[in-house]
């Protein structure tokens, strides 16, 4: 798989590379990492992998995947741990995939966007209560149907790793903080030990660049 040589979330495990790093461990399959530049994931090798220029890509045999999401999948469905054994509820861990990465993570990442690029704007302040609020909307729903639950649908699953991924990037935006269960959810997925192989994985390369 590929990462980002210098991570520009500076090691807190945002960037997509940690999902599948994550699921990596959560099935207990040992991997290598491919650690790429800004200029190389741009560069023809990488674009023939990944059509976008972005990470993470994911190898194996002849076989090449970019996209967090159907990386993810791809574990999930040829490894046992992180779909259930039944087909019904092996379709709704998938759906719940589909959810974290479109409906949950879309204002997410237009309220990040909004911060990284439209801060020095006159209209800035009138904007952010409305992308924060879209937000809300979701989280409120997400948080009514989680309830008291461990994970959205009994065991932990693929939907569930991609649910926490997505969440985690509104830590630092306090708004994860108004949801007492959603936090607990994602307290959850901090302590599970895959994910903090994971997240120790990504920090120490983020530790090593910038050392150098």
């Amino acid at each position: 798989m590929t990462a980002f040589e210098r991570s520009p979330d500076r090691g807190r495990g945002l960037a997509r590379d940690m999902r599948v790093r994550w699921a990596l461990e959560e099935v207990g399959q040992p991997y290598d990492v491919r650690l790429l530049s800004f200029k190389a994931m741009k560069e023809p090798a990488h674009l023939a992998l990944h059509p976008f220029g972005q990470i993470p890509t994911y190898e194996e045999g002849n076989l090449a995947l970019f996209e967090s999401g159907a990386i993810v999948l791809h574990i999930a469905e040829r490894h046992a741990g992180l779909l259930p054994d039944d087909a019904n509820g092996r379709a709704r861990a998938i759906t719940w995939m589909f959810a974290a990465l479109t409906t949950v993570e879309q204002p997410i990442v237009d309220l990040a966007i909004a911060k990284l690029t439209e801060g020095g704007e006159s209209w800035y302040e009138q904007r952010l209560p409305l992308v924060e609020g879209r937000i809300r909307t979701r989280l409120d729903e997400l948080s009514n149907r989680l309830g008291d639950a461990e994970w959205l649908d009994e065991a932990f699953s693929a939907g569930d790793l991609l649910m926490v991924s997505v969440l985690l990037r509104l830590k630092a935006s306090g708004i994860l903080n108004e949801y007492r269960n959603l936090s607990a959810y994602v307290a959850r997925g901090e302590a599970r030990p895959a994910y903090k192989r994971a997240f120790d994985a990504q920090l120490a390369v983020f530790v090593a660049a910038s050392a150098e």
